[in-house]
């Protein structure tokens, strides 16, 4: 099992969705947060749920609330209080809503974390997937800046650090489920 922890985020507004993507059920289990909880379990030692408020959630996990000050539906929130929380150097990201990414996504973004890099991404021919990778704790002063000046743009703060991305062919593996139909597609594939 692997040592870096991993947060699943979960805390979006799924505006796109209509309905909380966060609380939908997923395979065999109640919610799709529980089911990436439970897969990713398999793989790390230690997992943990980013969110606004864990009391939606009726599965046991650790999870990492975003400060109740904040009125922030987007990552940065999360990736502060990840930073606050966790005591470790870096630690792998990845959306709820990608039910796809495997263990073999995951060791080969791992198997780059070497050097002085703010974070490890991975990248398809549709583009990069801000919330597929690792990130360092290098990160987190400009994570509190984006926060107040209300940027959430992962995207901006990727291409103005120091990032290594790695390629992956198949895109299918990062489909995420932000639409009713793209949700309904992954349900008959799983």
């Amino acid at each position: 099992m692997l040592d870096i922890p991993c947060v699943i985020f979960a805390g979006g507004k799924s505006s796109r969705m209509g309905k909380d993507k966060a609380l939908l059920p997923f395979g065999s289990f109640q919610t799709l947060t529980e089911f990436q909880h439970s897969r990713l379990s398999k793989i790390f030692k230690n997992v943990y749920v980013s969110c606004k408020d864990k009391n939606k959630f009726s599965f046991n996990a650790n999870f990492i609330e975003d400060d109740k000050e904040s009125d922030t539906f987007a990552p940065t929130a999360g990736f502060i209080a990840s930073f606050k929380t966790l005591k470790t150097e870096n630690f792998f990201a990845i959306s709820v809503d990608s039910p796809f990414v495997n263990e073999e996504v995951i060791t080969s973004l791992l198997d780059k974390a070497h050097g002085n890099n703010d974070a490890i991404i991975a990248k398809t021919d549709q583009g990069i997937q801000p919330l597929c990778g690792i990130y360092y704790r290098s990160l987190e002063p400009k994570f509190q800046i984006m926060q107040e000046e209300n940027n959430h743009k992962l995207g901006f703060l990727l291409k103005e650090s120091n990032t290594k991305y790695i390629y992956f062919k198949d895109s299918s593996l990062f489909t995420n489920l932000n639409y009713p139909k793209e949700y309904e597609e992954a349900l008959n594939k799983h």
